[in-house]
């Protein structure tokens, strides 16, 4: 299965509901590229962690602007693993960047204007190679408004939370269950208030609920979506 010409998906949606997953799937069965925007705002959000100008209590927005300058992000696919993994000025931080202080500190650096219109740039640039699937929060509805397939993806708070909290204990990490539905539920009421290119499904995006879908399901949902629009053969 390939593409028929030269795509663009867009796909967006709430934390921790398999954006990423779904997206590099698709991605690998249909022969394109895939960008994960989530891992380009959490890689700020550390880079910013480790100088001291983010934290739980502090964000000093000015000085991260003015820094944005020195930040370095790129792709690699891990063969050992067989996984994109995100490096952030040379320095491998996959496993870093999905830890739960980044993820209490990485919606409030989204919001920041700048930020969004730097990274908004990159990752229009990713484009200019080929055939793109991008997931993330404003991709159908900023980035890429003409993307050929918008999908917005979402299942409930305790869902998402119990997936994010199996995925953390599955690393050997520390979790707590309550704390990650809490971070839940706040990074939507940012991300989805924040003044500048706040989380919101496009008007010409499919709905895609996956509270009681497996990974098989989704995928052949989309599958089928591409197929109806002949974007694949």
């Amino acid at each position: 299965m390939k593409a028929t010409k030269k795509i663009i998906i867009a796909v967006d949606g709430h934390s921790s509901c398999g954006k990423s997953t779904l997206s590099k799937e698709v991605a690998k069965k249909i022969g394109i590229g895939y960008v994960d925007t989530g891992a380009m705002y959490r890689s700020v959000t550390l880079y910013g962690m480790r100088k001291g100008i983010v934290s739980d209590d502090e964000l000093r927005t000015e000085e991260l602007v003015s820094r944005l300058g020195e930040i370095s992000i790129s792709f690699k696919f891990d063969q050992e693993k067989g996984r994109n993994t995100t490096y952030l000025n040379g320095e491998n931080v996959e496993d870093e960047i999905r830890t739960i202080e980044v993820s209490r500190n990485v919606s409030k650096v989204s919001a920041i204007k700048e930020v969004r219109a730097k990274l908004t740039d990159w990752q229009r640039h990713a484009a200019d190679e080929g055939s793109v699937i991008m997931d993330g929060r404003d991709i159908g509805t900023v980035v890429f408004p003409q993307a050929d397939l918008k999908i917005f993806m979402t299942a409930t708070a305790e869902v998402r939370a119990q997936r994010r909290y199996d995925e953390l204990i599955g690393k050997g990490e520390q979790a707590n269950y309550e704390e990650v539905l809490a971070n839940v539920k706040e990074r939507d009421e940012i991300d989805s208030t924040r003044e500048v290119s706040p989380l919101r499904k496009a008007d010409d995006a499919l709905l895609l609920d996956n509270s009681n879908l497996s990974r098989e399901e989704q995928y052949d949902v989309v599958i089928g979506w591409l197929k109806e629009r002949n974007l694949v053969e």
